[in-house]
């Protein structure tokens, strides 16, 4: 499946509400949107789950690359990471997994990685 069939399928689950985030050992995931300062919000200064979706959401639609990885849980499974630059130091870091007519957030937390310096 090319890269804009993967953003297409990831964007119209996601809007759609097809989503989970739960933690399982089977799938760990990594989901602290309170701790990411939300440079536009209005009402807190730090994401919510909705608005952590509505970011991914809004930037699956306008394009923003995604690199696909192997996953470790489970082996074998894709995942997809996008790295978001708003205002803050270092990038926002997102994983996002296809499964069974949803979409699995399994990571939404500030980036390890300093954030690029621009040439």
């Amino acid at each position: 499946m090319s890269e804009d069939a993967i953003r297409h399928q990831l964007a119209t689950l996601v809007a759609r509400g097809s989503r989970t985030k739960a933690f399982t050992t089977e799938r760990p995931t990594d989901w602290r949107p309170r701790q990411v300062r939300n440079p536009h919000g209005v009402i807190d200064e730090f994401f919510t789950d909705t608005g952590a979706w509505e970011l991914i959401t809004d930037r699956l639609k306008a394009g923003h690359p995604l690199e696909e990885v192997e996953l470790h849980k489970p082996p074998g499974r894709k995942g997809y990471v996008m790295e978001i630059d708003l205002d803050a130091d270092r990038p926002i870091y997102v994983k996002l997994e296809l499964g069974s007519g949803q979409v699995i957030g399994r990571s939404f937390h500030y980036s390890e990685r300093p954030k690029r310096q621009k040439p």
